[in-house]
């Protein structure tokens, strides 16, 4: 991956991930600052960047495919009644300035522009912690202010006539392996079971790795999980589940996810353990 102005996040020394402000991506692609590749502490990597399946799918980020009408996930956008449809309507995130840039985390300001003008302003939190010899957190927040003079509405495939799509918001491509990663909560398992779902914790586990995601607020933990696991391995909170979340001009949406990165095949005690240790104040 190519880009301008990136830095390592670092764990007791240990480099587990790299943050790119500004990759350098056609536009149809919705270019964003994205993390990746992001490591075990034993340094596997579990994140993908711009993968064949999906070209726009690019490590850890924020990523919505519908801002009224703009496209900031990338690629197709889902239109009623036609189905994906390549369109002219790709915003892009970028990046304005760090408030605070430390080897464990960083403040960063962003644009989020398109048709030449800024829509909302995302001011995104980013700390990396150890949890023990073989796990670490990653915690990311993201809030966005709608700068514009009217309300702006978020949605997803979902919202716009595909069922079970509502993809939009934090969003992690994992890594892709021979077999599909396992997927399970405190209560069940599978992605037919997990997709869609309101929990506190979700695992994705691959041949040697680990991922627990957890909703870190109130708000945040009200969103369903997306999941993909046979297609492609992807886990994300989705903003725009079955109605379009409104923003009126001046106010903020938050969101607050907390990731476990862990070696190893963790299992639902195990992951539960390190979330309750990750999120705990």
């Amino acid at each position: 991956m190519t880009g301008h102005d990136s830095l390592v996040l670092r764990v007791a020394g240990r480099p587990v991930g790299r943050y790119v402000t500004r990759p350098e991506l056609p536009a149809r692609l919705s270019p964003r600052p994205c993390l990746h590749p992001v490591t075990t502490l034993a340094g596997t990597a579990v994140t993908e960047f711009s993968p064949a399946d999906h070209l726009h799918h690019l490590g850890v980020g924020v990523a919505v495919p519908d801002v009224e009408g703009h496209n900031f996930w990338g690629g197709r956008t889902y239109v009623r009644d036609r189905g994906p449809t390549e369109l002219d309507n790709h915003g892009a995130q970028r990046h304005t300035a760090f408030q605070l840039r430390d080897p464990d985390g960083f403040v960063e300001e962003l644009r989020w522009v398109a048709a030449g003008t800024e829509l909302l302003r995302e001011r995104r939190t980013v700390a990396a912690t150890g949890l023990t010899d073989a796990a670490w957190a990653l915690d990311f927040t993201f809030s966005l202010t709608n700068v514009t003079p009217d309300p702006l509405t978020i949605g997803s495939p979902a919202t716009n006539g595909r069922p079970g799509a509502a993809y939009g918001g934090f969003f992690w491509r994992a890594r892709k392996e021979s077999e599909a990663p396992g997927v399970f909560t405190a209560d069940r398992e599978g992605e037919r079971k997990v997709h869609g779902t309101r929990a506190d914790w979700l695992a994705l586990t691959g041949e040697t790795w680990s991922l627990v995601f957890a909703g870190a607020t109130d708000r945040t933990r009200r969103d369903p999980w997306f999941v993909r696991t046979e297609e492609y391995p992807g886990v994300g909170s989705s903003l725009a589940y079955d109605e379009r979340p409104a923003i009126a001009p001046g106010d903020t949406l938050v969101r607050r996810i907390v990731t476990v990165v862990a070696d190893g095949r963790l299992g639902p005690d195990e992951a539960a353990t390190l979330v309750r240790k990750a999120v705990s104040p």
